[in-house]
C-alpha cells in the first residue's frame, strides 16, 4: 500500500504497557503522555486507571490539546488486584464488577467511548460451563453499566497457557459464542483481537480474525515468546518486534495486516482503532521500543 497507514486506521499505543512505570496508576503519567501526544504518527492512546483526580483532568486536558483519542483499559485493574470477573465466590466477583464499573467510570470522565477487560482465570473444563455463564452475567451488569453513560464494553481474548494469562476466554471461537450471548440484548458489546496472543492461543491468524471477524471492535499489534522459557519476555509480555525467540516481525505483521483489509476492518471511511501493545525488557528505551513498531508496522504496510 502506497496510501499512509494512518488513512485506514487510527494508530495508537497502550501507553501503560510502553511506559510500565504507570501500569499501577501512578508514576510519570503526565510525562510519558507528553511523549505520545507530542508524535504525530498516533491519533489514538489507551490509558488505564490514575489514582490521582487531579492527574486524570491533566491528562484530558492534554490529550484533548493534542487532538488525540482516548481508549481505557481495565486490564491492569483486574490483573494487579488479581481480580477475576468469572470467580465462582460471589463476594470476589462482585468486587471485580464493581473495580471495573469504577474503571468505567474514569473513563468516561478522561472522554474514552468505552472499557476494555480481560476474562478471568480458566477453572479447567469441569468447572468451565459454570464459569462462562458466571462471566456473561458479569459483562451484562457492565454492558448495562457502560449503556447507561453511552459507552461500550470491549472483552479482548487471551490465552490458556499456564506461563501466560490463562484466561477463560480464551479460544476466539469460544468469545465468538461469549459475544453472541450478550449482543442479543447489549448492542454496546464487541471483541479485540490481538496479534501477540494469536500464537500463545495457538491459532493462525487468517483463522483467528476470520472466526471473530463480525465481533472485533478493536485490534492490537505486537509480539510474545513461547519457545524458550528462559527468555525475559516469555509468556505475554509484549517484547519488541524481532527480538530473538519472537514469533511476531514484519512478515507476520504483513499476513495481519492484509487480513484485516480482507474483512473490511481496516477501511478508510471508518478508521477503527489499531493499537501497538509494546513494552521494554530490562536495559531497553520505551522510545526505542516504540521506534521499532513504527518501523515495523511502516515497512509491513508497504508490502502489502
Amino acid at each position: 500500500m502506497t496510501d499512509p497507514i494512518q488513512n485506514y486506521a487510527r494508530i495508537g499505543i497502550v501507553h501503560f504497557m510502553a511506559y510500565k512505570a504507570c501500569i499501577g496508576g501512578e508514576g510519570p503519567i503526565l510525562e510519558t503522555l507528553e511523549k505520545i501526544a507530542l508524535d504525530p504518527y498516533f491519533q489514538v492512546v489507551e490509558v488505564t486507571h490514575m489514582k490521582d483526580p487531579q492527574v486524570r483532568a491533566q491528562a484530558r486536558d492534554l490529550l484533548t490539546a493534542a487532538h488525540m483519542d482516548v481508549a481505557f483499559g481495565a486490564q491492569p485493574i483486574l490483573l494487579g488486584n488479581q481480580l477475576n470477573i468469572n470467580a465462582p465466590d460471589i463476594a470476589h466477583r462482585q468486587s471485580a464488577v464493581d473495580a471495573v464499573k469504577a474503571g468505567i467510570d474514569q473513563a468516561e470522565e478522561l472522554g474514552a467511548p468505552g472499557c476494555a477487560l480481560l476474562s478471568g482465570v480458566d477453572p479447567g473444563s469441569e468447572g468451565r460451563e459454570e464459569g462462562l455463564d458466571l462471566l456473561v452475567d458479569s459483562l451484562s451488569q457492565l454492558c448495562e453499566y457502560a449503556s447507561e453513560k453511552n459507552m461500550d464494553i470491549v472483552l479482548e481474548t487471551f490465552d490458556r497457557v499456564p506461563y501466560g494469562k490463562n484466561c477463560i476466554v480464551g479460544p476466539n471461537a469460544l468469545a465468538v459464542e461469549v459475544s453472541n450471548r450478550l449482543r442479543r440484548q447489549y448492542p454496546n458489546f464487541g471483541l479485540m483481537l490481538d496479534l501477540s496472543h494469536f500464537p500463545l492461543q495457538d491459532e493462525g491468524t487468517v483463522y483467528a480474525i476470520n472466526i471473530a471477524r463480525d465481533h472485533i471492535v478493536h485490534m492490537h499489534v505486537g509480539n510474545c515468546v513461547m519457545s524458550n522459557p528462559n527468555h525475559p519476555a516469555y509468556g505475554d509480555n509484549h517484547p519488541r518486534f524481532g527480538c530473538e525467540d519472537g514469533e511476531n516481525d514484519v512478515p507476520e505483521v504483513v499476513e495481519f495486516l492484509r487480513e484485516l483489509l480482507n474483512i473490511g476492518y481496516l477501511d478508510p471511511d471508518k478508521r477503527p482503532i489499531l493499537s501497538f501493545e509494546v513494552s521494554p525488557m530490562e536495559g531497553e528505551s520505551s522510545e526505542i521500543i516504540i521506534a521499532n513498531a513504527k518501523r515495523v508496522l511502516d515497512e509491513a504496510w508497504a508490502q502489502v
